[in-house]
């Protein structure tokens, strides 16, 4: 049975590119740099990043040397990435386009990097197409977050239990945590990429609760344009559940950052 693919909508996340750049946790350096180093990734290398949204991961890469260009279907992602390079003092080259569009046009790469962007894609028909641009031995790397289950991120349940109150999914959303989609490992697994290796980073950061409320707004499901009127009332109920689990304003969170990489094998 095929795993469902999610209906390609350039402009999913437009309305909620302001709280994407500010509430998202971007990704640690270390992280960053252990995965260029076990990739032999140097100064200089391409690199593209796939469904770079604001740029976290480009401009991380940029940061190491890598000559960098990042993709988005959407102009609103695209222009917040332009000024947070610009604020942060890389050189990034950022295209309009998706990857519905991979060719060799855009040239070859040593390293693909796509965070929390590949499961709106069709997996099979991207990894078929980076297939032709990256080279012989170069690799994807998938990168993701998760909280770890623990007494500090009980308040994560609670933004949970308003978001499903509120939210207004898509088809494949609920899909998918209903288990009908199955994880990357699957489609990579299935591809020229099979050689399969998993690094992570875990790390507590803090966050204010206005951060918190944030964060939910740039979530498809809960994004501004979705909520219409009800935005004020979802704000206000993220807020009450919040605050019994706040110190001074402020929450703690314990989060694993995690790379998948995928490379051929024998490579």
């Amino acid at each position: 049975m095929l795993t469902p693919v999610a209906a390609f909508v350039p402009d999913r996340f437009s309305s909620a590119v302001p709280y994407y750049v500010e509430g998202r946790l971007d990704y640690p350096a270390r992280l960053i740099g252990n995965v260029a180093r076990w990739l032999g990734i140097s100064a200089g290398e391409p690199v593209l990043d796939l469904g770079c949204g604001p740029g976290f991961l480009a401009i991380s890469f940029a940061k190491l040397g890598c000559t960098v260009m990042g993709i988005d279907p959407d102009n609103a992602m695209l222009s917040a990435a332009k000024q947070l390079a610009q604020r942060q003092g890389v050189a990034c080259e950022f295209r309009e386009g998706s990857s519905y569009e991979i060719s060799p046009a855009l040239g070859s790469f040593e390293l693909v990097t796509m965070g929390r962007s590949f499961h709106w894609m069709d997996r099979p028909a991207t990894l078929a197409a980076l297939d032709s641009i990256i080279e012989a031995d170069g690799a994807i790397a998938l990168f993701t977050d998760r909280h770890v289950k623990c007494r500090e991120n009980r308040w994560v349940e609670a933004v949970e239990e308003v978001r499903r109150k509120f939210e207004n999914p898509e088809e494949f959303r609920t899909l998918q945590r209903a288990g009908e989609v199955e994880r990357h490992e699957i489609p990579l697994l299935a591809s020229a990429f099979s050689q399969l290796e998993t690094m992570g980073v875990t790390e507590r950061r803090l966050l204010s609760v206005n951060g918190a409320v944030t964060r939910a707004l740039s979530y498809s499901g809960c994004a501004p344009h979705r909520l219409g009127e009800r935005q004020p009332a979802f704000e206000a109920a993220l807020r009450e559940g919040l605050t019994p689990y706040a110190t001074d304003g402020r929450l703690s969170e314990v989060v694993e950052f995690q790379a998948l990489i995928g490379g051929r094998p024998g490579a």
